[in-house]
């Protein structure tokens, strides 16, 4: 089965490929065209998420300097007084973490010599998949998988192309023989298969209670349109369950997705499913893969030279260290797009920002220290896992503006911290 399922006809037509970062489909078959402007487009793909993650980029990027409390300076001083903040810190932060997998290793190396608590833009989806994951196991599918054998798709309680535009371009493809059934929501318009709705606006979690009794324990449900979709399950060749973990409103997240997962296993008796949760935006499902591999635990995980390692998805997650007061340090990482200090960061907290180059840094009273990072796949090459994980897709630059990459100034302020 093909890794890469939109690229074979791209390739046939000669075109010069590029793959897309910006979101965890990392679409391959991307053909980029400057503008008259300096900037970038891509005028032969439909994606609104692409169109306007690329109008962040402009030739002023390339004049974009380091910044101390809002004032210009060289890469050589904002290093300086980055680790000096990184040394005087007893229990820093680094979070947003939007950035790569090698940004990730080198960035997990001055966690350890800081003992730093590591947690991601996107840290609550995560940590909603890992719990679900770390407590009952799931049934994964790939994109290469559902296009090539589901006949059956079951889109629970979202609609993706909303946050994911060429999911069922690159998921399912035209001309295929494939049914969509959309649960606890309105059909997707952009759905091109054939595709119908149930249970349009009922609750979800009352939804999967009553799946789960129905296909677990075989009960009796009062559910008509959820018995005759378990008996089309059971003729189905193969079927793909797709989910948004995002999209479980609520602190109880994870427990609707181990449910729709105890479903998919109750199935995988008698029939062939897996499922594929569309998430790990902005480089979270790179970075949470690498922290696991490197430290065993996954993302809001403190470590520290010579210290035992202590994961806490609840005592670790941004907000709730913030809003309590008990960090003295953020090393804040957004490397794909200009994303904001988080609001309840209180002002006196010393900032450093390896941020996307038009970010607006923000006039604060705690020292403040921005350095411009180069955004993988558009200034730098660099490798992101992709939204099912079993590809490792590699980057290439797609400009020659020159910037640091968030490796590289996480590993000069590494070496800046030992001790000679």
């Amino acid at each position: 089965m093909p890794d890469s399922p939109t690229t074979s006809n791209a390739q046939a037509a000669g075109a010069n490929l590029w793959t897309c970062p910006f979101c965890p489909l990392l679409c391959d078959d991307i053909t980029l065209a400057p503008t008259g402007d300096q900037r970038l487009a891509a005028p032969h793909t439909a994606c609104t998420r692409l169109e306007a993650s690329l109008a962040h980029f402009g030739p002023q990027d390339a004049n974009r300097h380091p910044a101390i409390d809002g004032q210009p300076t060289d890469l050589a001083s904002a290093l300086s007084q980055a680790a000096a903040i990184l040394s005087s810190a007893r229990r820093p932060l680094f979070g947003g973490l939007a950035t790569d997998v090698a940004g990730a290793r080198a960035l997990y190396e001055l966690c350890a010599q800081c003992g730093a608590i590591l947690d991601h833009l996107h840290g609550d989806t995560l940590a909603d998949s890992n719990r679900a994951l770390q407590d009952r196991g799931s049934f994964f599918t790939t994109l290469s998988e559902v296009r090539s054998r589901a006949d059956l798709v079951i889109v629970f309680a979202c609609r993706p192309s909303q946050r994911y535009p060429r999911f069922y371009e690159r998921a399912i493809g035209e001309g295929r023989d494939v049914n969509i059934v959309f649960v606890g929501c309105d059909i997707d318009e952009a759905a091109h298969a054939r595709a119908e709705a149930i249970l349009r606006d009922t609750d979800p979690f009352d939804t999967l209670a009553l799946w789960s009794a129905h296909v677990e324990g075989g009960r009796p449900i009062p559910t008509p349109d959820l018995v005759a979709l378990t008996e089309r399950i059971k003729t189905a060749h193969y079927t793909a369950f797709v989910y948004e973990p995002s999209a479980f409103a609520g602190p109880h997240a994870a427990l609707a997705i181990e449910a729709l997962q105890r479903i998919v296993k109750a199935i995988n008796r008698t029939a062939r499913a897996g499922a594929l949760a569309l998430t790990g935006d902005d480089g979270a499902a790179s970075v949470n893969q690498a922290i696991t591999w490197l430290s065993g635990f996954p993302l809001r995980t403190r470590v520290a030279y010579g210290m035992p390692l202590d994961h806490d998805t609840h005592r670790y997650r941004t907000e709730t260290l913030l809003r309590r007061g008990e960090i003295d340090a953020l090393l804040w990482v957004s490397s794909f797009a200009p994303e904001p200090l988080p609001a309840s960061l209180a002002d006196d907290v010393p900032a450093i920002i390896l941020g996307h180059p038009s970010t607006q840094t923000p006039a604060r009273k705690g020292p403040t220290v921005f350095i411009p990072v180069a955004t993988p796949g558009i200034d730098s090459g660099g490798h992101l896992f992709r939204v099912d994980t079993s590809v490792v897709a590699p980057l290439a630059a797609a400009r020659s503006v020159v910037l640091p990459t968030v490796a590289s100034i996480a590993s000069q302020l590494a070496q800046a911290r030992r001790p000679s």
